[in-house]
């Protein structure tokens, strides 16, 4: 899910940079440094899952992730989408170095936003974690197509097809991402509970 060179208007192309930069230097704010590698390896994995394309007509869907990685980063998580999207748009021409802006934040602020849903919801035990994660992971694919849909709408009525087929290819993803997310935030509730800002859950006798 990028958005190509030559899709948005100007004025929608600054405002995407302009967000974006704002956003980006805010969470660099909130990031404690010891963050950093944490943030590294999840960066690693949202660039990984997002090589992985299906065709989908004129658009295509992959893994998305930034429900999980605004789980596992928090406020950090807007670096790492952002450092992720700029790796993808200049080693692999996916989505256009003009429309980096506009990509960051739409994967972005739904990641930002995710982290939040799961901080509130997630509770105390493993099914409240999972359910919230479940919900965290698909909303943040329900709120990064509807900000995909805006912006090609943005795009001129040539690209309102464009929209239509991109929010109906992605309706299978909201399930995958939400199961995606419920089984790793359980595998990590149990092997690794500081990711999750717990503390170690005691073994079961």
């Amino acid at each position: 899910m990028h958005i190509s060179d030559g899709v948005l208007p100007t004025p929608v192309t600054l405002a995407g940079f302009a967000a974006s930069f704002a956003i980006a230097a805010w969470s660099v704010r909130k990031t404690d440094p010891d963050q950093l590698p944490k943030v590294a390896v999840v960066t690693s994995a949202f660039f990984v899952a997002s090589l992985i394309h299906v065709p989908m007509g004129p658009t295509s869907v992959h893994l998305l992730l930034p429900g999980l990685v605004g789980i596992l980063l928090g406020n950090a998580a807007f670096i790492s989408i952002t450092l992720g999207i700029v790796l993808q748009s200049f080693l692999f021409q996916f989505g256009g170095i003009t429309a980096i802006g506009a990509n960051a934040f739409m994967m972005g602020a739904p990641a930002l936003t995710a982290g939040w849903v799961f901080r509130l919801l997630k509770g105390a035990t493993l099914g409240r974690h999972m359910v919230a994660a479940a919900f965290a992971g698909g909303g943040c694919v329900v709120l990064a197509v509807s900000i995909l849909a805006a912006l090609l709408y943005a795009g001129g009525e040539d690209f309102l097809g464009v929209a239509k087929i991109a929010i109906l290819a992605h309706l299978p993803v909201i399930g995958i991402e939400s199961a995606v997310a419920a089984f790793t935030v359980s595998f990590l509730y149990k092997v690794k509970p500081d990711l999750l800002g717990l503390d170690a859950i005691p073994p079961s006798p």
